[in-house]
């Protein structure tokens, strides 16, 4: 697994673009930056292993390296799932596709090159977007995720995991400096954390909690809960 090192210059930080430096480093990025990722994906195994039908069709919106399709696609050999990973990457979609070639699961994981807003999944059992809305413009995101619950079928559900925002300053403070410290513990210096919060900055937009259970409740999403938070980092189960 490649090293990220991506931030390590010093001078004006450039905005994130999920290109094929991002791509090559991005399975390290993502263990030594989002707490817990791993064991979201065993807990998103746990729910959908739940919830799914034989023969059901899971998208991974924004799926990126293919990591959460490949431990799922692990997990849940029993019922005959067929998973679909949606990104607009090239870069992504084709380190995805050599990793899905590694581990010899061709046969049960596609790809689609397209925009996410733009793709179409009806009668699909589950959808995840593991932290994707947060780069979605915020005024098209009540429309997309309204898309999403007409895609799903009934009973179907939709993970989301964001980091978030706090409503209250005082515990902003305090999430953000927990995460701060994470990263530090990681090995990221002051100055790759700085250039990346600022590479970030109006490219990553989160919402707080209470925004994003409202957005899902207003796209039709009767029963919604949270199920896994650590600091500024949210996951959320909503179904139809």
């Amino acid at each position: 697994m490649a090293r990220d090192n991506l931030f390590e210059y010093k001078g004006p930080a450039e905005k994130f673009v999920f290109d094929e430096r991002v791509a090559e480093v991005f399975d390290d990025m993502l263990d030594r930056s989002v707490p817990f990722y791993r064991q979201v994906i065993e807990m998103i195994a746990e729910i959908l292993e739940r919830s799914l039908q034989a023969g059901d069709t899971v998208y991974d919106l924004g799926c990126s390296t293919a990591t959460t399709l490949i431990v799922l696609a692990r997990e849940l050999q029993t019922k005959s799932i067929k998973f679909v990973g949606i990104d607009n990457s090239k870069a992504m979609l084709d380190k995805a596709l050599r990793k899905v070639e590694m581990f010899s699961m061709q046969d049960r994981i596609d790809f689609m090159e397209q925009d996410i807003t733009r793709a179409e999944f009806s009668g699909a059992g589950a959808v995840i977007m593991n932290y994707t809305l947060q780069f979605i413009k915020p005024e098209v995101r009540q429309d997309f995720l309204q898309k999403i619950y007409r895609g799903l079928r009934k009973g179907g559900v939709l993970i989301l995991s964001e980091k978030i925002v706090c409503r209250d300053k005082y515990l902003e403070r305090q999430f953000l400096d927990s995460y701060h410290r994470y990263k530090m513990r990681r090995g990221y210096s002051e100055l790759e954390i700085a250039n990346k919060r600022e590479a970030l900055e109006n490219v990553l937009i989160p919402n707080t909690i209470q925004e994003n259970i409202k957005l899902l409740e207003a796209a039709g999403f009767s029963s919604v809960a949270t199920f896994f938070q650590w600091f500024n980092f949210v996951s959320f189960a909503a179904f139809k």
